[in-house]
């Protein structure tokens, strides 16, 4: 499994994805949504997660694209 994928507000303007632990962006794009495209297609080649942050910088949401040792229980059905 890969390293996670994080979208936070750029330094410099605009929004970036890191990777978990990187010191360097691996990407920088004008927009959040930008942001959460290219995060996704990395997290999904590498089989890893998603953690997307707010302009606050705190967690407003997570996506899943490995092989999650605790799924959640699906109580719908």
């Amino acid at each position: 499994m890969g390293k996670s994928q994080h979208v936070t507000k750029h330094t410099g303007g605009g929004w970036q994805v890191k990777g978990a632990g990187n010191g360097k962006a691996t990407a920088v794009t004008k927009t959040q949504k930008q942001a959460i495209e290219v995060a996704k297609e990395i997290a999904k080649n590498q089989k890893s997660e998603v953690v997307i942050h707010g302009t606050d910088g705190k967690i407003r949401d997570k996506d899943s694209y490995g092989n999650d040792p605790n799924p959640p229980k699906d109580t719908k059905n």
